[in-house]
């Protein structure tokens, strides 16, 4: 077989060869560039990450904070104006009892006052010459030396024994006028009560006899808040005002004590006076028929044993 020899020149495949390791290396420059560059922007997004995640948390913290506290705060403003308005009631109830108390002191003392004077005059008018000798007379007596500081007795020894017996004779005789008119007024003292225990009734025979008087306890809403207040009606027939005062306060003192029970239905007798009541009205038909419709759904609750 035959040979050829030949020469072939390397240089230029050599300097591509040496061109494409420079490229090699800028790539590898620039690959690594890249590399350092995305590992920093993998750490400015998981950092930008991390901060808006936990702004997001704080944020939804804080938001649900701030409803809690609204909440309370809402339900503490609501609470305060209760009592506002429940201590405005109880002052009014206060003033209102403070000037009842003091209407009722002065209407009793002018009427004790006026009662004293009357009895007074009463007593002076029995017997008159007894009260006057008693009142005027024996003061006049009693403080005679003073009324006659200015008189000088001049006389003879006769004559001073004769004015003592004359005197002493007339202190004994007005005396004996008013042992006598002591006497006939506890004489007639003692038959007028006689004569008054004869005739008037004794008050013992009705002391011990038990009374029922009927009361309603309702219970009623005096504002938007929910606040409820309970009060008792006393009927006024035969009962004076002190009675009635007497009821309520009796009432008054059990009412936490009371045990109800409910009825299922309304006594004939109510339903007549209420619907006598609602027909004398002069309120319009819508307001009767809602009145109607209002009593014949409510529900009345008793007293167990009836009685308090």
């Amino acid at each position: 077989m035959a040979s050829i020899d030949c020469v072939v020149d390397t240089n230029p495949m050599a300097a591509e060869i040496s061109s494409v390791s420079n490229h090699i290396k800028g790539t590898t420059t620039a690959v690594v560039a890249m590399q350092a560059a995305v590992v920093l922007a993998e750490e400015k997004a998981a950092n930008h990450v991390c901060d808006n995640v936990n702004k997001g948390f704080y944020t939804l913290i804080r938001s649900q904070i701030s409803q809690k506290i609204a909440k309370l705060q809402s339900e503490v403003d609501s609470h305060l104006m209760q009592l506002n308005a429940q201590r405005k009631q109880l002052m009014a109830i206060k003033s209102r009892m403070g000037r009842d108390y003091n209407m009722i002191s002065r209407r009793y003392l002018k009427l004790f006052n006026g009662l004293n004077q009357n009895l007074k005059q009463r007593i002076f008018d029995l017997d008159k010459p007894t009260i006057d000798f008693a009142v005027h007379e024996v003061e006049r007596v009693s403080n005679r030396t003073r009324y006659l500081t200015a008189t000088v007795p001049v006389s003879q020894v006769e004559s001073l024994a004769i004015s003592q017996k004359i005197v002493a004779s007339n202190v004994k005789y007005r005396g004996a006028k008013v042992i006598n008119s002591m006497s006939r007024f506890l004489s007639d003292m003692s038959e007028q009560k006689k004569l008054t225990d004869r005739i008037l009734l004794r008050t013992d025979r009705d002391a011990d006899l038990p009374l029922s008087i009927p009361v309603i306890i309702y219970e009623c809403n005096f504002d938007g808040l929910g606040g409820k207040n309970l009060d008792v009606v006393v009927g006024k027939e035969q009962l004076s005002q002190q009675a009635r005062s007497a009821v309520k306060n009796a009432v008054n003192q059990v009412i936490e004590d009371i045990r109800w029970q409910s009825n299922p239905g309304i006594d004939n007798e109510v339903k007549s006076e209420f619907s006598k009541y609602l027909s004398r009205s002069n309120s319009s038909q819508r307001v009767k028929e809602m009145a109607g419709k209002l009593f014949a759904d409510h529900i009345f609750q008793t007293i167990q044993n009836g009685e308090v």
